[in-house]
Parts: structure tokens; sequence; C-alpha cells
């Protein structure tokens, strides 16, 4: 869970890949590393806090999914009405 860090250059580089990756799915959150300075970090609170998080995006990406499948069946339920409407209206 927790690793030496190899060097400023490194961290920056690390952080550069992560702007470019996909969104975090929660077993990244849950398995994620964190360098380890003098003094530290709890590594107890750090892994609940880890777990709260990714917990709470599995929340999140489940209700987006479900808003995502809901805003496909309104836009199939618009498309089949409008094309009710325009066989029911001849156009002169």
């Amino acid at each position: 869970m927790f690793r030496r860090s190899a060097g400023r250059r490194d961290d920056e580089q690390l952080t550069a890949q992560a702007n470019r990756r996909q969104p975090l799915r929660p077993w990244q959150i849950r398995e994620r590393c964190f360098n380890v300075r003098r003094r530290g970090l709890d590594p107890a609170e750090i892994r609940t806090f880890l777990h709260q998080v990714a917990d709470e995006l599995t929340v999140a990406q489940t209700a987006l999914r479900a808003v995502q499948e809901e805003n496909v069946r309104i836009k199939n339920a618009l498309r089949t009405w409008q094309s009710a409407q325009s066989a029911n209206h001849r156009y002169r």
C-alpha cells in the first residue's frame, strides 16, 4: 500500500499519466498506494477513507448508468412517438 518516493520527477510523471487515464474505478481507489514521507500517514485511516470513497464512487457510477439507460429509453420512446405522429399527419 505504501512505497518510498523515488523522486519528484517520478511523481510528476505519475501525475501526468493520471491526467490521461480513464475515470477512476472503485477497485483502483481501494488498491491505491501512497508515498511514505518522514512521519508518514496512518495506513488504517487512509485505507478506511479510500474504501469510503470507493463505495461512494460505486453508488455514483451505478446511478449514472441508470440515468444513461433511462435516457436511451426516453429517446427511443420519443422517436417512436414522432414516427407515429408523422405517419398520422400527411404534409401537403
